[in-house]
């Protein structure tokens, strides 16, 4: 896929803001702030919307490719992983 990013959208931007900025309330104030786990909900939405568009543009494209998806994900997410895992270990 030569680009199967979408064009970067900065309300998106300001959801993602929003989203980890409830969970931090959260966990810090609980009493303040309760419910602040919709801040995960607000996250999943935005990461399911960003990837079914990926999905979706490569699809209109005819240069969808399952294997290149996933490989992009996890070489996106291993490292962080790798190394999350390894300090709890």
């Amino acid at each position: 896929m030569n680009n199967p990013h979408i064009k970067y959208r900065r309300d998106i931007d300001g959801l993602r803001a929003l989203a980890i900025l409830l969970v931090i309330i959260f966990h810090a104030y609980p009493k303040f702030l309760r419910g602040g786990f919709i801040g995960v909900d607000i996250f999943f939405v935005i990461s399911g919307y960003l990837i079914t568009s990926i999905i979706f543009k490569g699809l209109s494209e005819n240069k969808f490719s399952l294997l290149d998806f996933y490989s992009r994900r996890i070489k996106r997410i291993f490292p962080s992983l790798i190394t999350v895992l390894f300090f709890v270990y």
